[in-house]
């Protein structure tokens, strides 16, 4: 193989790689983020819906008991990615957290898999209203979603 044609595969490779490192980094909330502009970057998906397991009564935290779900979207290296949350809810504090996960590539796949395996020691015994994560298991981008999810189901359990 001729040495420039060695060079330029080499240096696609390293670029290939450097965008895996990078996809799941972000600075953190303290950094100040910047926020998605409102000109095509991330939508919102569905509102907070509560499941069946919701209680009318409410707990005199400010928010009513039960199990709540939405979706929150964030930006990653490869589009517009969404995260599924569903949080318990006991007097205004986090009994159960579940994530689902819908990648939308390989990357997507591990960063929300590891986001997945970290949230609950993050979040279970928490008050809703001190949530707001930044980096669960060296995944970063996935805490956007998440958060946004979070004030969904605030205002709808509410």
């Amino acid at each position: 193989m001729r040495p420039s044609i060695r060079k330029s595969v080499f240096a696609g490779i390293a670029g290939l790689s450097l965008i895996g490192t990078v996809a799941g980094c972000a600075p953190s909330a303290s950094q100040g983020a910047p926020a998605p502009s409102s000109g095509g970057g991330s939508t919102e998906s569905s509102a907070a819906t509560p499941s069946g397991s919701s209680s009318l009564a409410s707990s005199g935290s400010g928010y009513k008991d039960g199990a709540y779900s939405a979706d929150g979207t964030y930006v990653s290296p490869n589009g517009a990615e969404t995260v599924g949350v569903e949080l318990t809810l006991a007097s205004g504090t986090v009994t159960d957290v579940k994530i689902t996960q819908h990648p939308s590539n390989p990357n997507t796949r591990k960063f929300q898999g590891e986001f997945a395996g970290g949230i609950a020691a993050q979040v279970v015994g928490k008050s809703i209203d001190q949530l707001n994560v930044s980096k669960v298991a060296g995944s970063s981008l996935t805490s956007g979603g998440f958060n946004q999810a979070v004030e969904k189901i605030k205002s709808e359990a509410q």
